[in-house]
C-alpha cells in the first residue's frame, strides 16, 4: 500500500495536487482523492475531441484494452476523432462496464454531472445508482508554451459497508494504472493529431 500512495498523484504538481478543480464539491469532504496528471504537446480543444469521446460503447478508454478484454469488458479505443462521439451533456451516461456484464443488468456507467468544452469534464457515481459517492473528473489546462496540463481527479466518500471499503481497496491499484494509461492514450493520440 506504501508504493500505492507514492504514486496516488502520478505526473501531478503539488499545486494542482490541492488546487480546487470544478466538480470537487460534489464529494466536498473526501476519504480517498487522487489527481493525475501529464503535459501534453497539444491545445485544449485537440484533446478535448479525445476526452469526450471516451466510454465503452464510444470510443473506448485508451488504456490497456487487452487488459479490459481480457476480463470481457469489450473496450476498443478508437484511434480517429468521431463526430458522433463529440457531445456530452448533463445525465448522460459514460459506460465502462457493458450490459449485462457480471450479474449487472445495466453494467456500469458514470452520469455527466457537469461538461465545459474544452476544459472540464465530471463524471459522477451516486446513490442510489451505485453504491460510492465519487466524481472522476477531468480538466485540460492551457499553458503559455502552446502545451496543455491533462489533469485526472477521483474524489470518493468512505462507503458505509465493510464490503465496499474493502473492494474500494482492492480496486484502488487497478484504478491508478488504468487511468494513468488512460491519460498517456490521450496524450500519445493528441499529440500525434497535433502534428
Amino acid at each position: 500500500m506504501r508504493l500505492l500512495h507514492a504514486h496516488r498523484h502520478w505526473g501531478a504538481t503539488a499545486d494542482e495536487i490541492v488546487g480546487d478543480l470544478p466538480g470537487d464539491d460534489l464529494v466536498p469532504e473526501p476519504a480517498e482523492s487522487t489527481t493525475l496528471g501529464t503535459t501534453v504537446a497539444a491545445p485544449a480543444a485537440t484533446i478535448w475531441s479525445w476526452l469526450v469521446q471516451m466510454g465503452q460503447d464510444r470510443g473506448g478508454m485508451y488504456s490497456y484494452d487487452w487488459a479490459e478484454n481480457l476480463v470481457g469488458l469489450d473496450i476498443h479505443s478508437t484511434n480517429e476523432v468521431r463526430p458522433q462521439w463529440q457531445h456530452l451533456s448533463p445525465g448522460d451516461r459514460v459506460v465502462v462496464v457493458p450490459e449485462r456484464y457480471a450479474g449487472m443488468p445495466s453494467g456500469y456507467a458514470f452520469r455527466v454531472a457537469h461538461v465545459d468544452p474544452p476544459r472540464t469534464l465530471v463524471l459522477r457515481q451516486s446513490p442510489p445508482e451505485h453504491p460510492w459517492n465519487g466524481v472522476w473528473s477531468f480538466h485540460i489546462l492551457p499553458c503559455p508554451d502552446g502545451t496543455s496540463r491533462l489533469l485526472a481527479r477521483s474524489r470518493t466518500e468512505t462507503p458505509d459497508s465493510r464490503a465496499l471499503r474493502l473492494a474500494t481497496r482492492l480496486g484502488e491499484p487497478v484504478t491508478l494504472v488504468m487511468t494513468r494509461r488512460m491519460l498517456r492514450g490521450i496524450r500519445l493520440r493528441a499529440e500525434r493529431a497535433s502534428v
